[in-house]
């Protein structure tokens, strides 16, 4: 049976929207419902407390909109939270944000992979059992992307002082002689011309994860039966813990270039 409701997003504020697009591409079909909390983003260095406490905020205004189910998109907040959404909201699936660490350790050429994350996604349990896991594999380099979500916040990508941001976290790990950079924060991505600036002709691929996120949320749509029906009109909807002006900040940026 067909089921109309809407797919709930949630990040701490514009970064999402990375994956909202992959989705809106994607699933013509299903409703979204956007989540930016902009209130108390970014999340980068609040405590593992506050991130679980606006993650399960956030996630109780979904539901309240009718989220069949609800991608985490927000690596800080999955790293710090998803585990206890799991647990408080059985009924509801959930996809989580995670760097794709593991596809990068498995393609790499050069046996060096850079990341780039905030210090909590970098703190989190599974980005260091990822590490671990695939030490033999590869040498992994983190960086931390200082500065990179109140870029997107402002949306001053284009800013000039923006290429200098980028290279101060970026360089460090092309001197390491990475052939893959993970992209571990959905704020990164609406950076990628900068970040492709900074790497120049160096052989280094860009990996970012909102294409695996949008093949998940396709299979548990199949597993849960809660598909929308094919003729469904669909309804986009952006809601926000900031005021106004900041939700209509993400609905402009959502349909930029589309």
């Amino acid at each position: 049976m067909a089921n109309n409701n809407p797919i709930g997003v949630y990040d701490s504020g514009f970064g999402g929207l990375s994956v909202w697009r992959a989705l809106y591409g994607a699933l013509r079909n299903e409703s979204l419902v956007y989540l930016g909390d902009g209130k108390n983003c970014p999340y980068g260095d609040r405590s593992r407390e506050e991130i679980a406490q606006f993650a399960d905020e956030a996630v109780r205004r979904l539901l309240d909109e009718g989220a069949k189910l609800i991608v985490v998109a927000c690596n800080t907040a999955t790293a710090m939270a998803i585990n206890e959404l799991r647990e408080r909201y059985p009924d509801t699936p959930f996809v989580g944000l995670e760097p794709a660490v593991k596809p990068a350790c498995l393609s790499t050429r050069t046996g060096k992979v850079g990341v780039l994350a905030t210090a909590r996604s970098l703190d989190g349990d599974h980005f260091k059992r990822t590490a671990a896991k695939y030490a033999d594999r590869a040498e992994i380099f983190a960086s931390v992307g200082e500065g990179f979500v109140e870029i997107v916040e402002r949306s001053a990508e284009q800013e000039p002082s923006t290429r200098d941001v980028v290279s101060r976290a970026v360089e460090p790990l092309l001197e390491k002689g990475i052939d893959k950079l993970v992209l571990g924060c959905t704020h990164y991505p609406f950076l990628l011309p900068v970040i492709r600036e900074v790497v120049g002709d160096r052989d280094v691929e860009i990996i970012d994860s909102g294409e695996a996120v949008e093949r998940r949320v396709e299979q548990l749509l199949d597993e849960y039966g809660v598909r929308a029906a094919a003729d469904h009109k669909p309804e986009y909807r952006f809601l926000t813990f900031a005021d106004e002006e900041y939700a209509a900040r993400l609905e402009r940026k959502a349909f930029d270039d589309k």
